[in-house]
């Protein structure tokens, strides 16, 4: 049976680190986003009619803000935990900057234009917020949780009124939720905030991403008071800390929950779980509150496979929606021309040893599948240390490609860092690559092992240790494409990636 007359799908349907999900349904299309932390374009935007099948649509939001606090990777902060509405003809998201406070974002159509960043509460530790448009009275509300790191305060969530226009809020707050008075519940966060059957409903995890669960909060007034229930954990399968996600309703009446699963350095990959009101009123998600591996898909026309994109021919010198730089991007990094592949400056930096300090890494996703990543690459840098190649990036990275010497001729080079080092070392010997030219290609097993490999144009050959991609604190492992210089006055030359690939392995 073909996946397009499939009568089940099977978990994750997004098996890659798509961070706190949320949805919308707007007609007969469904619409997902979700964190980008401190990567540029942030705000993934991605498109559905079956909610199994995603593909990359655009992103909402093209810089962070302000500027000169995202000049430089902070791969951790940025974008947290966005929610998804549909207002008033106009979509709208919502986010938490731990350090700046809750913005928002609103378009017309998914595609944009989307409006710039506006500032809706300032402050240190707000994140997670969630809107809510009363239509039955005309009134809206804003829920958002806490982080400690920022503020001292976590595990309560804090209700406003909020302006229709989504502009301001209305009140100072108050505590709605305070899950240190409800036994065993610890680090409440991620609210989603609905009306449903006469309640004010939250559905918020607790517990960690790792071994946590999914909460549902009920109440007749929206600052409370509010009962709790459990509605999905872990129990007796391999899907551990299942929560943080969004509601959905098809337009049959059915409903589904989607929500993420922590694994390692694959980041944060996304599951959809049926949905059912109980006789009492309250919602059983997946399979009487655990995770199904696999479901009955949703009763929607059927649609042809698909997922985010991930090859890339770099027409023009352009490079596709799947791809984010690591911080603000600057004019020059990337040249457009006539022809295919990616040509990327090299970008003279002091941190030139070490590629977590680096704005000008190319990035997407880690795949969640064992994957072979493959890609050509000719450099074109003709000053001594001038070097480009293809990377594992997390806390701890690995790298392969080219590297100009002082005398001239260019090496085949092999490197990594440690998450404790503050410069990188020699994973293998460098080796004479006259032509200045690789094919390079990293084999990602089970438990994001990777194993390295080039090819001057005398077959593959492998080359140093398997590496054991690592995670951010926050963010999966990243395959980044970058070209880079030592600091030092004038250009540096440039490098050329072609036909990148990903495939199974």
């Amino acid at each position: 049976m073909t996946p397009e007359t499939a009568r089940s799908y099977t978990n994750p349907v997004l098996n890659a680190d798509w961070s706190d999900p949320d949805v919308v349904r707007v007609g007969d299309d469904f619409y997902l986003t979700a964190s980008s932390f401190g990567r540029a374009p942030g705000l993934p935007l991605l498109h559905s009619r079956d909610l199994v099948n995603w593909t990359l649509v655009g992103h909402a939001l093209p810089r962070l803000e302000p500027p000169r606090a995202f000049a430089a990777p902070r791969h951790d902060c940025g974008v947290w935990a966005p929610s998804l509405r549909h207002h008033a003809g106009r979509f709208w998201i919502f986010w938490g900057d731990p350090d700046q406070g809750v913005f928002q974002v609103n378009a017309p159509e998914i595609r944009g234009p989307w409006t710039a960043p506006h500032l809706v509460k300032a402050g240190k530790g707000l994140i997670d917020p969630c809107p809510l448009w009363d239509e039955g009275t005309g009134e809206a509300y804003l829920v958002h949780a806490w982080a400690r790191s920022r503020s001292g305060i976590k595990n309560r969530l804090t209700g406003h009124r909020m302006r229709p226009d989504g502009t301001g809020l209305l009140d100072e707050g108050k505590v709605i939720v305070d899950a240190d008075r409800l036994p065993g519940w610890f680090t409440l966060e991620g609210p989603k905030l609905y009306r449903h059957d006469g309640w004010f409903w939250i559905l918020a995890p607790a517990g960690g991403v790792e071994t946590g669960w999914q909460g549902a909060f009920r109440s007749r007034d929206f600052f409370g008071p509010y009962e709790e229930r459990i509605v999905l954990e872990q129990k007796d399968t391999d899907v551990n800390g299942p929560h943080q996600g969004g509601w959905v309703r098809t337009g049959s009446g059915e409903d589904w929950f989607l929500h993420f699963q922590q694994r390692g350095a694959y980041g944060r990959v996304v599951h959809l779980q049926p949905m059912t009101w109980g006789p009492d009123g309250w919602p059983v998600l997946g399979d009487d509150g655990a995770p199904v591996a696999g479901h009955i898909r949703p009763a929607l026309p059927p649609q042809p496979p698909a997922a985010p994109a991930t090859d890339d021919d770099f027409p023009g010198g352009r490079f596709g929606r799947q791809w984010s730089w690591t911080a603000n991007p600057r004019d020059g990094w990337a040249t457009r021309h006539s022809g295919d592949g990616l040509r990327l400056a090299c970008v003279r930096s002091a941190h030139a040893h070490d590629l977590r300090k680096l704005a000008n890494v190319l990035t997407q996703r880690l795949p969640g599948d064992p994957s072979a990543v493959e890609v050509e690459l000719r450099l074109d840098g003709d000053v001594p240390g001038a070097r480009a190649g293809l990377a594992v990036l997390g806390d701890a990275y690995r790298w392969i490609g080219l590297q100009r010497a002082a005398d001239g001729t260019v090496h085949l080079v092999h490197r990594f860092a440690e998450s404790v080092a503050e410069a990188e070392r020699d994973a293998d010997h460098p080796r004479p690559a006259p032509e200045g030219r690789v094919r390079l290609r990293i084999e990602a097993g089970p438990d994001a092992r990777c194993r390295f490999s080039y090819d001057l144009g005398d077959g593959p050959h492998p080359t140093g240790q398997v590496f054991a991609a690592t995670p951010w604190r926050w963010v999966g492992a990243l395959l980044g494409l970058f070209a880079l210089a030592p600091a030092g006055e004038g250009q540096a030359g440039t490098a050329t990636f072609t036909r990148f690939r990903i495939g199974p392995l």
